[in-house]
């Protein structure tokens, strides 16, 4: 087989001959860069809202606390989420419900579990919600920008067969749980089994990127607070609903994937969000 990439991307011309999803060992223990990425994405999405938080005059210790109990909280909610939607894979076995090295997090319900601290928190400090929401809205879509890198380096969230500019192929014998459909398009070069597939993972992360520097443009024009925030979710369900459909491991109610079912009523509920929002403000102008 000799030295053939284990990651290529034929139609850019990306070779990456040896990526390890372990980064080094502790104590015989493997470390993952799935976690290392995830980590540097919470820490820069929280440097982003603390230096908002001093541009704005708010406390920067309030995000500080957020970040704190919002990363448990997500951690548990997109784990519940997971397994609410992949029930068939823990009904045998509940205990690995806790099994977290093994995978298993679903963004949605980490947003879900996050904005639902967000609330309880500023509830109980007597914060204004809508102008938290505005200045941590840009730092999570950081975090999730960098944070879908981990994706990448797991061989996983990919989408189905494709030949477009973006082809992306790994190495089949590295990649588990892959769609039939997938397989079916398998290319064998120099002895070794590729499948290629929508590098999803990128997508999502590009997008993001997009939509982040909307979010920054606009913050200089906001006209009311929850009007950032508003738009994040806009954003971020438009091109999840495209995205997902191009998956090939979405979690499924029937014969609907449910992040493409959720991303529609949060497009909706965002639109709705804004309008009365600006409504409101005029209101009180007035």
């Amino acid at each position: 087989m000799g030295n053939m990439p284990e990651i290529w991307f034929p139609h850019l011309g990306i070779e990456i001959e040896h990526l390890s999803r372990v980064a080094f060992h502790i104590f015989g223990q493997e470390v993952y860069w799935y976690g290392i990425i995830i980590g540097i994405g919470v820490l820069l999405a929280l440097a982003l809202a603390l230096h908002e938080a001093k541009r704005t005059g708010q406390n920067p210790e309030n995000y500080v606390d957020v970040a704190l109990f919002g990363i448990i909280f997500a951690v548990i909610g997109a784990r519940m989420y997971y397994v609410i939607f992949s029930w068939e894979l823990y009904a045998d076995n509940p205990l690995k419900i806790f099994a977290l090295r093994e995978g298993g997090l679903a963004i949605y319900g980490g947003i879900i579990a996050g904005i639902i601290t967000v609330i309880v928190y500023t509830k109980k400090k007597g914060l204004n919600f809508w102008l938290v929401a505005d200045t941590a809205a840009p730092s999570l879509l950081l975090g999730q920008i960098i944070g879908r890198w981990g994706n990448f380096f797991n061989r996983e969230a990919f989408g189905g067969y494709t030949d477009n500019l973006f082809a992306m192929r790994y190495l089949k014998e590295q990649v588990h749980n892959v769609n039939p459909s997938v397989l079916e398009h398998t290319l064998t070069i120099n002895g070794a089994e590729y499948i290629q597939v929508h590098p999803t993972f990128l997508y999502e992360s590009l997008w993001n990127l997009m939509i982040l520097i909307l979010l920054l443009l606009l913050k200089k024009r906001k006209k009311f607070d929850g009007q950032i925030f508003g738009c994040y979710i806009l954003g971020y369900a438009c091109g999840r609903v495209w995205i997902e459909g191009l998956r090939t491991d979405q979690l499924m109610i029937g014969n609907f994937a449910v992040s493409q079912l959720l991303s529609v009523m949060l497009m909706i509920g965002a639109v709705v969000l804004l309008w009365y929002l600006n409504k409101k403000e005029k209101r009180l102008l007035n």
